[in-house]
């Protein structure tokens, strides 16, 4: 039965990992066949499967695996560390504060290993902010400032690092200083061009600071959802594709290779049906000099655009970077399938890592200054502090808990009603299998080789094999 209170939601995700025969223990036994379920009365509880089996000689029903083919270099799995993620997380006492960020990030925990930040504030804040928030034009950025972030966001990510010394931080901005946009404010609007050079200093400026902090962000993303101001109901900004083309090649590019710092740069984090516009701004030689990466949401069209943009530019990498659950939704906490075939979906379209929106929301979707209605990866219940994990964290366990970095996407085939499929290979050459079953019981057959293995999959449910 799922977890009822806080307390057994912490200690089942422990007991997990510190079983016997840890699933993190790959040499010792690379042939044996272990898998987990979570399934309506699972969670991420480990079933027995029978030994392999010789295959039959043309076996070509089930799910065939092939090591052979290898895809995209996984980078990691993770959530956002918003300004309404880290206020809650302070909010607890130091204790348990550290608890539930062990549970998400520590080795015994999900072992996320990818966190998004904010560059100011974004709709899930406590209230709009950027770092220069001046009442007239300040181009020199002399009331540049990240204390806002010293309170309980910078010591939040110091947390996080010393539970996860591998995590990876990518930073986006909302919107500019408001001085910076046409409408003179951090809500909605546009970016006036005169201010792009400020505004790269300004992310100079913000990379520089973390960094003094002890909080290094590895990659920035120019502004988060480049195409909408969302009708000026939150911080926001709409850039046009010739804005971001010369704010990245002549600007922000330049700004960071002079100042020697090896912060990669990815543009678009939007949605799939903007592709086209990734394809306009690849085509761009002066822009790809600086561009290591396309980051996607997947809000608007399918992921088969990251397919699309690989093709043409397959030294480009792509990386799913926005999307969670909606705490009004009566399947809030259960419906891991669902997001488990999204996350197979984005896997077998060549992202190298998937990040869920806010890390930890209370049980309305706060603290919020916007108009959508986000829950969290957890739920921290704002009277009690018990946690509640959502479906996507039953999902992204799975995978976060199994895939390390550096695993590849390797082939596997085979059409199933309502099954889903997804294969990795682990640096040390240890192999998983994440199997989806959106649908009724299943019997499915899996075939690596000459070998095959047989399993039966429950209803709504999903089952990670590792050998």
């Amino acid at each position: 039965m799922p977890p009822r209170n806080r307390r057994e939601f912490l200690k089942l995700a422990a007991a997990t990992a510190v079983a016997a025969n840890s699933p993190f223990s790959w040499a010792s036994t690379p042939t044996r066949v272990r898998a987990w379920a979570t399934s309506q009365d699972r969670r991420l509880q480990e079933i027995k499967l029978p030994a392999w089996r010789k295959a039959a000689p043309a076996a070509s029903s089930g799910i065939q695996i092939d090591p052979s083919a290898r895809y995209q270099e996984i980078l990691g799995f993770g959530a956002a560390f918003t300004d309404a993620s880290c206020y809650l997380l302070s909010e607890l006492a130091a204790d348990k504060r550290h608890a539930l960020l062990a549970d998400l990030l520590g080795p015994e925990g999900l072992r996320l290993s990818v966190g998004r930040t904010c560059i100011g504030a974004s709709d899930y804040s406590r209230y709009p902010y950027s770092f220069d928030d001046s009442t007239d034009p300040d181009p020199d950025l002399r009331k540049f400032t990240i204390e806002h972030d010293r309170d309980y966001i910078l010591p939040t990510l110091r947390e996080a690092q010393k539970l996860n010394q591998d995590l990876y931080l990518i930073s986006s901005p909302w919107s500019p200083p408001g001085w910076m946009k046409a409408s003179g404010s951090l809500l909605g609007g546009s970016m006036r061009k005169k201010y792009l050079p400020a505004y790269a200093e300004y992310f100079l400026k913000f990379l520089q600071s973390y960094s003094e902090e002890g909080v290094k962000i590895r990659a920035v993303t120019t502004q988060n959802e480049v195409d909408t101001d969302q009708d000026g109901r939150m911080p926001a900004a709409l850039w046009g594709q010739e804005y971001e083309i010369d704010f990245i090649k002549n600007h922000l590019g330049p700004a960071i290779e002079r100042a020697s710092l090896d912060t990669k740069i990815w543009i678009l984090d939007h949605n799939y049906n903007l592709w086209g516009r990734v394809m306009d701004e690849l085509s761009d030689p002066a822009l790809c000099k600086y561009v290591e990466g396309v980051a996607w949401h997947g809000y608007m069209g399918k992921p088969e655009a990251m397919a699309r943009v690989h093709e043409a530019f397959p030294a480009m990498s792509n990386y799913w970077t926005e999307g969670g659950p909606d705490y009004r939704n009566a399947d809030y906490a259960t419906d891991w399938a669902k997001w488990s075939h999204t996350f197979t979906d984005i896997l077998r379209n060549w992202a190298r890592c998937i990040v869920g929106w806010n890390l930890v929301l209370d049980e309305k979707g706060r603290p919020n200054i916007g108009p959508f209605s986000c829950g969290g990866l957890v739920t921290l219940d704002s009277q009690t502090h018990e946690v509640k994990p959502s479906g996507q964290y039953w999902a992204f366990a799975h995978y976060s808990k199994l895939v390390v970095r550096g695993a590849h996407v390797i082939g596997s085939q085979g059409t199933l009603a309502d099954i889903d499929h997804v294969a990795f290979e682990n640096p040390d050459g240890s192999r998983v299998l994440v199997l989806t079953n959106q649908g009724a019981e299943q019997k499915v057959e899996c075939v690596e080789g000459t070998r095959a293995i047989d399993l039966t999959l429950d209803p709504g449910s999903i089952t990670t094999l590792q050998w």
